[in-house]
């Protein structure tokens, strides 16, 4: 899958579904507020089901898998129609089953020792996760110095909210942001569909305002 479509919008909403059965109404719910992006987490035991079902039920949508901590779960992504996937942190089996299926990754990053070794091993759209935790728009900018020329650029996730989603988008090395706040667990749980399009709604419009 080319890396730009999926990166184009900015904003990957990452969601954890408990129930299948609120995955399509969910990436539904997204579309509505214009967000074609949705990263479902490997935390639950239907991840891969949900994945499944928003691939057959919603072509327009984007999706991928998250929180990939094994092999066997590239495996599972692949197999269930993931069109990409994120990694919390680097690890070469992953990466290697990830290339092996042809899966395009996005490994997480926090130190310049992980960054190196994720050029190493063939990736430059890099997960900086967590953000927040890790010195957000500061560590980033610093971390623009040494590695700008490389082509790295950096999906920041982990503690970021609408209000600093513009600061993140305004750094030239960052590609997208992975938020979660459109589609918090109790919001999917509850089936708020109408709260979880008017966030969404709310984030494409403070990108567009920002001309990010």
């Amino acid at each position: 899958m080319d890396h730009d479509r999926f990166l184009s919008q900015r904003l990957v909403c990452v969601a954890v579904i408990d129930r299948a059965d609120d995955a399509v109404p969910l990436a539904e719910a997204l579309l509505a507020g214009g967000l074609n992006a949705i990263e479902v987490t490997f935390r639950t035991a239907g991840a891969a089901d949900a994945i499944a079902r928003i691939r057959q039920a919603l072509p327009d949508a984007v999706v991928g898998a998250g929180t990939l901590l094994t092999a066997d779960q590239v495996k599972q992504a692949v197999a269930a129609g993931a069109q990409f996937g994120v990694s919390p942190g680097l690890s070469e089996a992953v990466s290697q089953a990830a290339h092996d299926n042809q899966l395009p990754l996005f490994p997480g990053v926090i130190t310049p020792t992980e960054i190196m070794r994720a050029l190493e091993l063939g990736w430059k759209q890099l997960k900086f996760f967590p953000a927040e935790t890790f010195g957000g728009v500061n560590a980033l900018k610093a971390l623009a110095g040494p590695f700008g020329y490389t082509g790295v650029k950096f999906i920041p996730t982990g503690g970021i909210s609408a209000a600093t989603l513009p600061a993140y988008l305004a750094l030239p090395q960052v590609a997208a942001v992975g938020g979660s706040w459109m589609a918090e667990r109790k919001l999917v749980a509850e089936k708020s569909w109408d709260k979880i399009t008017a966030l969404t709604a709310a984030a494409m419009k403070l990108i567009a305002a920002a001309k990010l």
